[in-house]
Parts: C-alpha cells; sequence; structure tokens
C-alpha cells in the first residue's frame, strides 16, 4: 500500500506514509498531514497500537469508526477527503480525521434582525446540518449528500421534508446537481448559478440565505434547502418574488407593522426602478403633469445646467454606482465613512459646479436610499440594473416608453419558473404575517 500511494503522490511532501511495529503487528498507515487532525490520529491510531491494551486488529474491526476499503482505486479519494488509510493484516481501512476550519459560534451579519435569532449556519457542513435538526427535529427531513467540482470535490448537502417537498422539484433539483460540470465550486452563489438553465435571467430563481430561521421555515413550507461546505449560505428553491420581498423581522412583528413594512418595500421597489426615467420624461416631454410653482421651481434650478435632462441623470447614477460598489469593496471599519463623505462632497460639488441640479440630487437621493429598503442582496442587484432600460425608454419616448418597459418587466415575470413552478404568483398566502416563504403546493 505505501508505494502505490508514494507512487501516486511523489511529489507532495505533506504526504506521510509509516510502517510501524508493536512486536506483534506491522502497521502500514499513510495520510496527508495538512488535511488530517493529528490528535485524532494519535488518540485513534498510534496510542491504541503502541500500548496494545486489546489486539489493535480486534480494535480496528470492532470499533465502526474504521471502515473497510475494498477498492484500492479511491484510496486517492478518501485521502483528499481527510480520511486516514491503514493495512492490518492484508485488509485495508479507512478513519475519518480530517481537521475542519470552520467559524466558530457563526452570527448572522448580512440579514440582521433585531428580535430574531442571531445564530447563523456554518462554514462547516456538518455544523450547519446539526443547527437545522436542532430546529426541525422530524424524521421526515431527509438528508441527500453530493460531491461537486472535479477538483475541489465540494461536499453539497440537499435537504428536504419528504411529506411536503413537491417530487418533481426534489427530481428536478437532483438531475441538476448531478449534471453541474465545473472544476472548482467556491460559493453558494457560483452553485446557484450552475442550478440555473439560464444564466442570463435578470431576476434571482433561488433565495440565499444565512439564517437558520429562515431554512427550517422554508422546510415546513415544502422548500428544498442546498448547503455546500465552506459557505455560510443556503439556497432555498423553489421561491417566488414575493419572498424576496419579505423579511424574516416580518414574522416577528404585529399583522399591521408587517403590512406596513411590506406596502413600504414595495414602494421603494416601484420608486428605485422608475423614478430617474419618469424624471426624465417628465422634465423633458411632460412638464404640465406638475402644479405651475414645481414646474418653475425645476426649471429655475435647472437653469445652470447646460445639458439635457437625461445627461445629469446618468452622471448622477454613474456617482451613485460608484460609490456603492466602493462602499462593499471598503473594508467596513471606513467604507460607511468614506461613501458617506464622498457623497455629501461629490453632491454638493455637482450642484455648485452646475453639473446637475438640486432636483436631481432629491431624486438620486431617494432612488438609492428606496434600494437599499430591499431585503434580498441579489433582488437588489436586479432591480440596480432594469432601471437602465427604463432610462432609455424615457429618453426616445417619454411617459408612454416606461409605462410599455413596466408593463414589459411584468409580462417577463409572469413567464419566468423557479425549478418548474410559478415566479410571479399574484395569490398570495391569506395570512401575510406569516408569509415569510411561499407555498409550494402541488398543481
Amino acid at each position: 500500500m505505501l508505494q502505490r500511494i508514494n507512487e501516486l503522490f511523489a511529489t507532495s511532501n505533506d504526504v506521510k506514509t509509516h510502517r510501524i511495529s508493536n512486536g506483534s503487528l506491522i502497521l502500514e498507515v499513510a495520510y496527508i498531514a495538512t488535511l488530517v487532525e493529528e490528535n485524532k490520529l494519535y488518540d485513534a491510531i498510534f496510542v491504541p497500537f503502541s500500548r496494545e491494551l486489546k489486539p489493535f486488529a480486534d480494535v480496528v474491526r470492532s470499533d465502526p469508526s474504521f471502515k473497510p476499503v475494498e477498492d484500492p482505486a479511491i484510496w486517492t479519494d478518501l485521502m483528499l477527503r481527510g480520511y486516514v488509510l491503514l493495512k492490518v493484516e492484508q485488509s485495508y481501512f479507512c478513519y475519518f480525521a480530517a481537521k475542519v476550519i470552520r467559524n466558530t459560534s457563526p452570527q448572522t451579519s448580512v440579514e440582521s434582525s433585531i428580535e430574531g435569532p442571531q445564530i447563523a449556519l456554518s462554514e462547516d457542513l456538518s455544523d450547519s446540518a446539526n443547527i437545522i435538526r436542532a430546529r426541525y427535529a422530524t424524521p421526515d427531513l431527509q438528508v441527500e449528500e453530493y460531491t461537486v467540482g472535479y477538483l475541489s470535490k465540494t461536499q453539497v448537502l440537499m435537504m428536504f421534508d419528504q411529506r411536503k417537498a413537491d417530487p418533481k422539484v426534489l427530481s428536478l433539483a437532483r438531475a441538476k446537481l448531478r449534471g453541474i460540470q465545473t472544476d472548482i465550486l467556491s460559493a453558494t452563489g457560483e452553485l446557484a448559478k450552475a442550478l440555473n438553465d439560464n444564466r442570463k435571467r435578470l431576476f434571482p430563481m433561488e433565495l440565499i440565505t444565512e439564517r437558520v430561521d429562515r431554512v427550517s421555515r422554508g422546510l415546513a413550507n415544502g422548500k428544498v434547502i442546498i448547503m455546500m461546505q465552506g459557505s455560510m449560505f443556503a439556497i432555498i428553491l423553489p421561491i417566488t418574488f414575493f419572498d424576496l420581498m419579505v423579511a424574516t423581522e416580518d414574522r416577528y412583528e404585529n399583522y399591521w407593522m408587517s403590512i406596513l413594512l411590506l406596502s413600504l418595500r414595495f414602494c421603494a421597489l416601484l420608486l428605485t426602478t422608475t423614478l430617474p426615467a419618469l424624471y426624465i420624461a417628465i422634465v423633458s416631454y411632460n412638464p404640465e403633469l406638475f402644479r405651475v410653482q414645481l414646474a418653475f421651481s425645476i426649471a429655475g434650478s435647472r437653469a445652470a445646467v447646460p445639458y439635457p435632462s437625461f445627461v445629469e441623470v446618468f452622471i448622477m447614477l454613474f456617482m451613485i454606482e460608484m460609490l456603492v460598489e466602493a462602499s462593499v469593496r471598503l473594508p467596513k471599519y471606513i467604507g460607511s465613512t468614506a461613501t458617506t463623505v464622498g457623497g455629501l462632497i461629490l453632491g454638493q460639488a455637482a450642484q455648485q459646479a452646475g453639473l446637475v441640479s438640486s432636483i436631481m440630487i432629491i431624486v438620486t437621493s431617494v432612488m438609492a436610499i428606496s434600494n437599499f429598503v430591499i431585503p434580498v442582496y441579489s433582488l437588489s442587484l436586479s432591480v440596480r440594473f432594469i432601471k437602465y432600460p427604463l432610462i432609455l425608454l424615457a429618453i426616445f419616448f417619454g411617459l408612454p416608453g416606461v409605462a410599455c418597459g413596466l408593463f414589459y418587466f411584468v409580462i417577463y415575470l409572469c413567464s419566468q419558473r423557479s425549478f418548474g413552478r410559478p415566479y410571479f404568483r399574484l395569490i398570495l398566502p391569506g395570512d401575510l404575517k406569516h408569509a415569510d416563504i411561499g407555498e409550494a403546493k402541488h398543481e
């Protein structure tokens, strides 16, 4: 065994092979030192073998932690996943001693909640499965394991409630997981893209979350949960557009407050999508829609601006997009300060220099704040994009162009499917305060 292992890993200095004897038995051991926790190795193998309080061959055969290995072709895969190979009396065994680097006591950082649970999923799959099972303690919870990535061999878990999950969705998810062809799988977002047939879709077809309460609620509503090793985010599928607009915090508030917050988010969605386009359309084509005083006020603020309204819109949108990207890339300790100072200075300086009007600064600020109200990051990214086609339609066609663009997006949403289920269902659950995750009923 050792000769073959040395041939397979000829240039790897971290592959360790030992041939040791305790007087009555010769033991061959092979493992990758950088993948194995040596304390486990000494406690389970070297110490019992050297002390020989009980014949080591009997220990190996009686302890279920030592699994027999029949096929030498899988030796490489086992060692790369943190197993230790042993040869005892012409028989081969493996022992799992992987060293897992994980985030201890994971806390929610992306989807914060005031009253909800603060614990998040872990970067280690066994810990995440433990957290979910503790909150969804039913024998109907099923777990399936897959390996994705020719080189990374990333472990992926699919969890679902076998009584509530849609069999068609399960079959489709299994087929897509088995059909993923990639060398490296690094993040949950990459896995979500691989599960999508059409990667040019505008809107997310899966919900990526780090919250345990959202995952357990999804399981109770018949959703399928997919997690991968090395990421503290889970994929929930199938979803509806309505799921992306609801925050888990809504469940912990009273009914009317939930309705108010939900209405506020839909208003913010409409504002961030259409406000720049409406500004161009009304200022350029239909200023009579404003009251006379407001029309004169806007005309007065634009008196020093030497170009059409759509140019100042593009200038301000360019500044806002740069500030948002800078806030994401900068370290969190200086990101908020840098973007706040940058926004204030840039906005005031641009208005004083006559590059943009003061009304345009108000429009841009409302648009940016409204975008941050959307609770799911992937949806806010999509909404950031779709305002640009509406602006182009407003430049050439005015208000009719904006109306046609909105109608097109509604038709587009209605035509989408999330794992075979309608994406833009307008039939909402009867109890909106319990509408965190959409239903998955059989049709």
